[in-house]
């Protein structure tokens, strides 16, 4: 069972479509082809995302190929992206 997706290539996060436990080892299906192997180290909740690489503080979080918000903090591969390490940039009007 797939327990995670990738939605465009240029994503450095992939989304859960299942509840993933620590120590989880995944197999990402590539948009395109090919194919990449994760391990998980904390519980990630279903619908949430997580690094596909390591990611720097500052960096853009990039999901559905569109940058979504900028890390906070060092994110590992296979870490939870979510509010404690991601800073949303869309539809803020303090940034326009």
């Amino acid at each position: 069972m797939q327990k995670a997706i990738v939605l465009d290539a240029r994503d450095n996060v992939a989304t859960a479509i299942a509840d993933l436990e620590p120590g989880d080892i995944l197999t990402l299906k590539e948009p395109g082809g090919g194919s990449d192997s994760i391990q998980i180290p904390a519980a990630i909740p279903l619908g949430h995302k997580f690094a596909r690489e390591d990611i720097s503080r500052g960096s853009d979080i990039i999901k559905y190929g569109e940058i979504i918000g900028r890390a906070t903090r060092e994110i590992g591969r296979g870490t939870h992206v979510h509010v404690h390490n991601l800073e949303s940039i869309r539809g803020r009007g303090d940034l326009a």
